[in-house]
């Protein structure tokens, strides 16, 4: 009988890219499963048709080969019989595999990604707000250059695990589930070491220490972070290496606090400046500014400095500076000061305009114990 079009069995067009002959294949080997049609031996026909087509098109000098001849253009290619088992346990360890492990098959062997690691980096403010080079030490488990990650010592190699035949897992199924679960002989590593490698005792990591250099962008604030790629853990197997989190922390400052974009600080004045009015100097990041403190200012009153803030990591608009007065009691007083503070009172008492604040405050007071009957 003769053999249908491989493309006709995936239906996928000629012009099929390998995403979507992988698409096509996973779809179409499900469903002609053995397992889940037994007793069916159309669909095991089927399935093995699927599976044949996929192995050819997927292969670029295969598929080449057949976009020119044909069948016939395959001849003395791979043959024998597919192991439905098998095929299936691919299916499930391409979608479910980084779900179950977090590993994935390179040359053979699985291979896992290094884990990531944190470290709290504090500053100063001034270092967030205008960037920072930090060095940091480090300890990470590396690549042991004794035997170059292999585990074994110098001069011998690895042995394949015969029981997982160098994957490093086995495979348990029933039905149409398959579970796939590391080796017990080989822990996952999918070779045997006879002769350790003195350095890292047949790990093939070892842990070290590292300084690193760290370019903190200006604008950084507390929980941010910066992502250093590949300064994680080494990987295992060939893996990839983790990446090294980086988490801002911004130590308190003695004069200002940073909400976001903005930053805020309280600035003690005179009260007799706060009465006449008058100017007074302010710190700011950029050195120092003036401002203008109007005639009975009273505490609490807040000056704002546009500019004078933060310019936020992500972009936007440099943030204000507020300074909020706090009119300070003057302490240590002469005789002859209390004296004249004492003449002042009286003549403040004596007319209540000097102090509406507290005319009103007296005048609820005296309303509410009225209500009281007091």
């Amino acid at each position: 009988m003769a053999k249908r079009d491989y493309y006709e069995l995936l239906d996928v067009p000629r012009t099929a890219v390998e995403a979507d002959l992988k698409k096509a294949y996973r779809r179409l080997a499900m469903k002609h499963h053995p397992d889940r049609n037994p007793g069916d031996a159309g669909s095991e026909d089927a399935f093995k048709e699927v599976k044949e087509a996929y192995e050819v098109l997927s292969d670029p000098q295969k598929r080449a080969a057949y976009d020119q001849f044909g069948h016939a253009g395959l001849e003395g290619g791979r043959g024998g019989g597919v192991d439905p088992g098998e095929v299936f346990g691919d299916i499930f360890g391409e979608v479910f595999g980084d779900i179950f492990g977090g590993g994935r098959r390179g040359g053979g062997r699985q291979v896992y990604r290094g884990a990531d690691l944190r470290y709290e980096l504090e500053l100063d403010l001034e270092q967030a707000v205008f960037g920072h080079a930090a060095e940091i030490d480090v300890s990470t488990l590396g690549e042991c250059d004794p035997c170059g990650g292999t585990g074994a010592s110098k001069g011998s190699t690895p042995n394949r695990c015969t029981t997982c035949n160098g994957v490093g897992q086995v495979r348990m199924q029933q039905g149409i589930f398959a579970v796939q679960q590391p080796c017990p002989r080989c822990k996952g590593r999918g070779v045997i070491i006879d002769k350790p490698c003195d350095s890292c005792l047949g790990q093939g990591r070892v842990r070290r220490a590292r300084t690193l250099q760290v370019k903190v962008p200006a604008g950084v604030d507390t929980g941010d972070r910066i992502r250093l790629s590949g300064e994680g853990e080494a990987g295992r197997n060939g893996g990839p290496a983790g990446d090294l989190y980086v988490e801002i922390a911004v130590r308190s400052h003695e004069i200002f606090e940073r909400q976001g974009a903005d930053l805020s600080c309280e600035v003690p004045i005179p009260f007799t400046t706060a009465a006449l009015g008058g100017e007074i100097e302010v710190p700011t990041l950029a050195g120092h500014a003036t401002i203008k403190v109007p005639a009975e200012s009273q505490t609490g009153r807040v000056f704002r400095l546009k500019g004078q803030g933060v310019r936020p990591v992500r972009g936007g608009a440099i943030g204000d500076l507020y300074c909020k007065v706090s009119i300070e009691t003057p302490v240590n007083l002469s005789n002859d000061q209390k004296d004249l503070l004492r003449k002042l009172d009286v003549s403040l008492n004596n007319d209540p305009k000097h102090s509406p604040r507290s005319s009103s405050w007296l005048s609820g007071v005296k309303k509410f114990f009225g209500t009281l009957g007091v």
